[in-house]
């Protein structure tokens, strides 16, 4: 998986549970560990800064993109390889999308649930087949889980929505389901 990219949602945020900030943490050091490149959101506060700290620190590469008006909010992390501003959220969006091969969600607030659905929605649609991991740290995202079953049993949407991302409850998990698919695909080349 050389030079295989991950785009990272998260909180900039730390949440009220230090499982979300091990588990960001445990998240950067994997991907360092395989020698990914982690494009994130190039904060340097929160679930954010974890993740690229440790990824730092293993050596990895890494991307961040970040709108000039979060700049100061999110801390931007201009010791990155690659450091981006752009002019807004959706620029943000596009840049670390078209830049990833795999797509992982942790704990967040309101921007990781944008993120996470548009993505979804481009799934959905058809206009890509990268793979969705959603990492449920403490089971946090029950709730968003049941609103896509609310969703589709309401008529919204397909039960195959639900097809479109895969959940784990850790780093660990993510990253192995993220090499295992990687196989796949290569085996079916």
């Amino acid at each position: 998986m050389e030079h295989f990219s991950v785009c990272v949602f998260c909180g900039s945020r730390s949440g009220d549970d230090p499982a979300y900030l091990i588990q960001a943490e445990k998240l950067g050091n994997l991907i360092a560990k395989h020698k990914w490149r982690l494009v994130y959101g190039a904060g340097n506060t929160g679930m954010m800064g974890s993740v690229a700290s440790a990824t730092q620190l293993g050596k990895a590469k890494t991307f961040g993109v970040i709108p000039h008006h979060l700049v100061q909010r999110e801390v931007g992390k201009k010791d990155l390889d690659n450091y981006i501003v752009t002019d807004n959220m959706h620029e943000r969006k596009k840049l670390m999308f078209t830049n990833s091969d795999a797509i992982i969600l942790l704990p967040g607030g309101p921007g990781s649930l944008d993120e996470f659905f548009e993505l979804l929605t481009w799934a959905q649609l058809e206009i890509h087949k990268k793979p969705i991991v959603v990492i449920n740290v403490k089971k946090y995202w029950d709730p968003l889980f049941s609103l896509i079953d609310h969703t589709i049993s309401s008529g919204f949407a397909e039960n195959s929505l639900k097809k479109l991302f895969t959940t784990t409850e850790t780093a660990t998990e993510a990253v192995d389901y993220l090499i295992k698919q990687n196989q796949r695909s290569e085996s079916n080349s």
